[in-house]
């Protein structure tokens, strides 16, 4: 009976060392993976952060335009300083103030203070009912002339209720085309009031724009297509627009005001 005893006791502290273990081994598996849990949220913070880099895109040697505080680097086009009105700093966006205007706004054009040859330049932008804008890119500046006489626009456009949408070619000023050049395709541009994603790529002479996930257009600068896309358009009279430099053409990046009320944010480059 004594021996019995003994056994049973044995027999019960084994197993409750087992359980111990058990448990312990499940509480580090855990543990581990609530680590893990929180790494991916830290990481998921950093790359959702508005007006921000990732340590991925630094790696990768993006550069930030704006960091949703201050206009630091922006200026008016063909002026010295940034715009006294007509654009403003909103919950972080580089915002457009509505003037009514049309296409002549309160603040005007403003471009980044560097010219760049081949780059990546991705932003985010929202339009109000009715807006119209747009990103000017390679663009010169050029006295007694607005910026969009030498400048390739991507535009940005209400595709629902502004007239823009119906006229043109083939959809070729809706948002995202190659204004009154190339249509947007797909056109899959989000509603007025709702963020939309954009990205320009050009290295040299090739431009592809991006909307929203995806690749809307290419075309090939300064190639007989081009030319002949140039000639039959209504930019054909207008000397600067692109028909110099060739590759070795650097150029501004420039904003729009068309006197709509327009965000702007998230905005950076990467030089290819």
């Amino acid at each position: 009976m004594v021996l019995t005893k003994i056994n049973t006791g044995i027999f019960s502290l084994s197993f409750f060392a087992l359980l111990l273990l058990t448990g312990c081994g499940e509480s580090k598996e855990k543990s581990e993976s609530d680590q893990n849990l929180e790494n991916t949220e830290v990481t998921m913070q950093e790359e959702t952060r508005e007006n921000a880099l990732s340590q991925k895109e630094k790696e990768e040697g993006w550069e930030l335009l704006f960091d949703g505080e201050s206009t630091e680097g922006w200026r008016g086009y063909n002026k010295d300083s940034f715009p006294s009105q007509g654009w403003v700093i909103e919950d972080g966006a580089l915002k457009v103030v509505g003037s009514g205007a049309g296409e002549a706004g309160n603040g005007g054009d403003i471009i980044y203070d560097e010219e760049f040859k081949d780059f990546e330049l991705s932003l985010e932008w929202k339009v109000s009912e009715g807006g119209n804008s747009g990103i000017f890119y390679l663009a010169e500046e050029v006295e007694g002339e607005p910026i969009y006489t030498s400048a390739p626009e991507m535009q940005i456009l209400d595709n629902e209720r502004h007239p823009d949408a119906r006229l043109g070619k083939d959809g070729n000023r809706q948002a995202g085309s190659l204004y009154d050049l190339i249509p947007a395709d797909p056109q899959n541009a989000k509603p007025a009031g709702e963020w939309n994603t954009a990205s320009i790529l050009v290295y040299r002479g090739t431009v592809v724009h991006n909307q929203n996930g995806e690749n809307v257009l290419e075309y090939h600068l300064w190639t007989d297509q081009w030319e002949e896309m140039v000639k039959n358009s209504k930019f054909k009279d207008w000397e600067n627009f692109l028909n110099a430099g060739g590759e070795d053409r650097k150029g501004f990046i420039g904003l729009q005001d068309h006197g709509d009320d327009v965000w702007f944010r998230n905005i950076k480059i990467k030089r290819l």
